[in-house]
């Protein structure tokens, strides 16, 4: 199967067990998510720190994609991290995956930041505080992009609470969702940290609830 302008089974084919090579397959084949961040991160070359990166999969999309820029990935699950780093090698660039937790530190990082689909697994005090961290390492020429389910009043909506609680019963996620965010209150809280952007739906052909954000600070005069 030819996708993305490469075969994705032979990506996925990288991820060392079944259920990881399944996952990969699954997502590049119905979630538009992994193009769209290419999209916007392809317009610059500042590093990219990417939170919540799980095995690597963005960056080693970005990489079979071209972008060889500097690649930093934290995320919470230590065996996420350890597939990640085992691949590592194989894709070239500077990549590094680290064990942390976003709600508590990050990196020192100056340029991008993504941070795709876990704003629902932190209470919101604490996920103000990781935006609040995120933003404060967005270069003049980065990009803040993310990636969330947003709380409203839609089946769509539903659907993503059902399954992402269904993951952390799997155990493929470390937690279970406790708190999903609205549009305005995550527009809001970055403009008071000087980057501007807006949300757009990315439902792909998936039935989640699920929504890009693409944050920038304003050029200045």
């Amino acid at each position: 199967m030819i996708r993305h302008g490469f075969s994705v089974r032979a990506f996925a084919n990288r991820f060392p067990t079944r259920q990881e090579r399944g996952y990969v397959m699954g997502k590049l084949a119905t979630d538009p998510l992994y193009p769209a961040v290419h999209e916007v991160i392809q317009t610059t070359t500042a590093p990219l720190l990417d939170v919540g990166c799980g095995m690597g999969v963005l960056a080693f999309y970005l990489r079979q994609r071209g972008w060889q820029h500097a690649i930093t990935g934290v995320d919470y699950d230590p065996r996420k991290i350890a597939t990640a780093r085992k691949l590592s090698a194989g894709f070239g660039g500077v990549l590094e995956f680290n064990q942390a937790d976003a709600g508590l530190a990050l990196p020192a990082h100056r340029g991008s930041v993504t941070l795709l689909d876990i704003l629902q697994y932190f209470q919101p005090a604490t996920r103000d505080a990781m935006l609040r961290n995120c933003a404060a390492r967005v270069a003049n020429d980065g990009v803040l992009v993310i990636r969330t389910g947003i709380r409203d009043d839609s089946r769509r909506f539903r659907v993503t609470r059902f399954v992402d609680r269904m993951a952390a019963l799997l155990n493929w996620m470390k937690a279970p969702p406790v708190h999903y965010p609205e549009r305005d209150e995550l527009c809001h809280l970055l403009e008071g940290e000087g980057l501007l952007g807006e949300f757009q739906p990315l439902w792909g052909r998936t039935p989640f609830n699920n929504w890009l954000g693409v944050f920038r600070r304003p050029a200045r005069d």
